[in-house]
């Protein structure tokens, strides 16, 4: 039995679109994005207070990268994992463990955003750095994708995997905060990526964190 512990619009979604993807049978436990994630009975799950937090035959797991790998490990080593020994191993994981690097400059921006109510507290500095980090992020993928060799659908040549899973929900939150207008091959890939039943099964179906689409920096001039 698996169970996922999910805040929509969190890195969870990263786990619940690779379960749905993979057609897994689990149940979902979603809670608010606040302090419930603090009380005891969930620093049991997960002792930073973070989801996703993963429940599966006794065990719990938590940290989307370990999660991915471990559910690809066991159940879609050849079609969303690439195992060890194999050629497009190191690839995988770089890419895989390359959406962290996009989720922590979204999370700041999260912060300075959403969870900072009050203007004083609000760093312009901040946003906008943070801003452009994301966009020299959407650099990397973008040169990825555009390999001079040959440009790929996928960002391993091998095709989909749970690598393109974990950086497309990265960008699915790094939008909120910078545009990816200027890479039209990161674009047409997340297009492709997103036009899938189970990326739309992982999207919030009420509230999420964001209230809005596209948050500019702050004061916006």
């Amino acid at each position: 039995m698996i169970t996922l512990h999910h805040c929509p619009q969190t890195r969870s979604m990263r786990t619940l679109w690779l379960l749905h993807e993979m057609e897994a049978s689990f149940q979902l436990r979603s809670y608010p994005f606040d302090r419930t994630l603090r009380e005891p009975g969930f620093l049991t799950l997960s002792p930073a207070g973070r989801v996703p937090a993963l429940e599966i035959d006794g065990e719990r797991m938590f940290e989307t990268g370990a999660i991915t790998e471990y559910l690809c490990e066991r159940f879609s080593p050849e079609r969303l994992g690439r195992m060890p020994g194999t050629p497009e191993r190191m690839s995988w994981l770089v890419w895989l463990h390359f959406a962290e690097t996009v989720s922590q400059h979204t999370a700041a921006l999260t912060q300075q955003h959403v969870a900072l109510y009050e203007d004083s507290m609000r760093s312009p500095i901040v946003m906008k750095l943070e801003a452009a980090r994301l966009v020299k992020c959407y650099d990397a993928i973008e040169a990825r994708l555009e390999d001079p060799l040959g440009a790929r659908d996928y960002l391993l040549s091998g095709g989909f995997s749970a690598a393109d899973i974990s950086v497309a929900q990265a960008v699915y939150m790094a939008r909120h905060f910078a545009r990816t207008d200027g890479h039209p091959a990161l674009s047409a890939w997340y297009e492709r990526v997103t036009d899938r039943e189970s990326f739309a099964a992982a999207l919030p179906k009420g509230d999420g964190i964001y209230a809005q689409d596209f948050y500019a920096p702050w004061p916006v001039e």
